[in-house]
């Protein structure tokens, strides 16, 4: 995936593939996330559980990749930096500022990476809420 921001000669399409291209790979890990979490509820398994958790994370920094590329910011290299360009946005931007992105993608962070990843602490009913919840992150992003 090229990952290009500039806008002079003819860069415009390319930035916009490079937006679609993360938000079609955000949503390809949704996807693979909900199928995970329902394997893993069927055959009881905690790896398989945990591997959900994580493909969800997945998803909500590939839509945040696209967030950045919409809005002309450079990506980041660690989940420290997304979360610092988040919270430039919204000082910028009162549209993500009401949406609540840094929040949103730091609550995504602790349950789904810190707790269900690496921890396999959270219940049935936890992750598929935060499952719910990084669907509806994307959405917004794609909506901005």
């Amino acid at each position: 995936m090229k990952k290009t921001m500039e806008l002079s000669g003819g860069k415009t399409e390319t930035l916009a593939k490079d937006i679609n291209a993360f938000i079609g790979e955000a949503e390809r890990f949704h996807d693979a996330a909900v199928k995970e979490f329902k394997r893993a509820v069927e055959a009881k398994d905690t790896v398989l559980l945990r591997d959900a958790c994580e493909k969800a994370w997945n998803a909500v920094i590939q839509a945040t990749n696209a967030l950045f590329l919409k809005k002309n910011v450079p990506l980041a290299k660690s989940h420290w930096e997304r979360r610092k360009r988040l919270e430039e946005l919204e000082e910028k931007e009162p549209t993500i500022e009401k949406l609540v992105l840094l929040d949103r993608f730091s609550a995504r962070d602790h349950h789904l990476h810190e707790q269900g990843f690496y921890e396999g602490i959270l219940s049935l009913s936890t992750i598929k809420i935060e499952l719910k919840k990084v669907q509806k992150y994307i959405e917004d992003i794609k909506s901005l």
